[in-house]
């Protein structure tokens, strides 16, 4: 006998969220390429602080919903919670290699190099490696729920790691600029939180798009199985 087709799981975004995240993102653009002053040592160099901070917060923000909805699907058995898991965890990916390009770009015109085993730089690369690999288990394996199980338990053993990036400079002498080394102007501070909020909206919207489409994806598959 067929099996009847599981009832939609939608993560779908609300319909405002994507002109708010336009509205933000280009006034981050605004206020960072425009509006914000050079900064007094490095010059116009420094205006990709604000993304590359704002991206590595958002890759912050991506694992650690993968861990938290990989511990709600172990708990509840939910496929939702597997769905934004999988979802978060591929953007995050994205915003860890944004952060990872921004930090190259910035360090060759202030350390004349594209790379140093800077703690800060090092760790990041690790947490990318990790979710990359999280990515690979996800496309490899055979799926189901026993793929579920294994992904959710990784995903959360690998946000151990971020903390780690987070207060590797704070543990290990490198060359990596902290805040308190850069003199900032309101209007700097202003472009800072200006991109962090509007990169924010851009994960929110992008990762419960990916969620939903997932969803949909499985309901397709359940649908033909259901007609064989």
């Amino acid at each position: 006998m067929a099996r009847t087709p599981a009832a939609p799981r939608s993560w779908a975004p609300p319909r405002w969220l994507a002109a708010l995240t336009a509205v933000l993102v280009f006034a981050g653009l605004y206020l960072a390429l425009v509006y914000a002053p050079p900064e007094r040592t490095m010059g116009d160099v420094q205006r990709i602080f604000y993304f590359h901070v704002a991206s590595a917060w958002n890759a912050f923000l991506a694992f650690l919903v993968v861990a938290v909805a990989s511990a709600a699907y172990l708990r509840t058995r939910r496929p939702r919670w597997d769905d934004l898991a999988y979802a978060s965890a591929e953007v995050g990916v994205l915003f860890t290699t944004l952060t990872l390009m921004g930090g190259t770009l910035w360090m060759r015109p202030v350390w004349n190099t594209w790379w140093t085993w800077d703690p800060r730089l090092t760790t990041t690369l690790i947490l990318w490696f990790i979710y990359l690999g999280y990515l690979l288990l996800r496309s490899f394996s055979e799926g189901g729920e026993r793929q579920a199980r294994l992904a959710a338990v990784y995903g959360i053993v690998g946000f151990l790691d971020v903390p780690v990036v987070y207060l590797s400079s704070v543990w290990w002498r490198g060359i990596h600029p902290s805040p308190a080394e850069t003199e900032f102007a309101d209007p700097m501070v202003l472009a800072l939180v200006a991109n962090v909020v509007a990169y924010t909206a851009l994960y929110a919207y992008v990762t419960l798009l990916r969620a939903r489409q997932r969803s949909l994806e499985d309901r397709v598959a359940a649908l033909r199985e259901s007609l064989r």
